[in-house]
């Protein structure tokens, strides 16, 4: 795999998506232990993973337009959540 650096959030903006991708991450391992049968919480499960899923896509469409990143065909971007940069993976 290709990376390399397209560029860079500012911190609120890299706070922003940690925060979801944190929650995302967090979500996802609930809904590895969880099962249908208590159908309330699976469903607020449900929902919550898809609102958090749509929030992160979000996120990365407004940036990228905000900032006019570089993309590919068969890509997707990465950031580093220590340093703020945004980088091009491309497969």
């Amino acid at each position: 795999m290709n990376k390399k650096i397209v560029g860079q959030v500012t911190p609120d903006e890299k706070n922003e998506i940690l925060t979801l991708f944190e929650r995302r991450n967090g979500l996802n391992e609930l809904a590895k232990i969880l099962t249908a049968d208590n159908a309330e919480l699976y469903e607020k499960l449900v929902k919550d993973l898809g609102e958090t899923g749509t929030k992160f896509q979000y996120w990365w469409n407004r940036m990228a337009e905000k900032y006019q990143w570089e993309s590919a065909e068969n890509g997707n971007w990465e950031i580093n959540f220590d340093t703020c940069e945004i980088y091009l993976c491309v497969i």
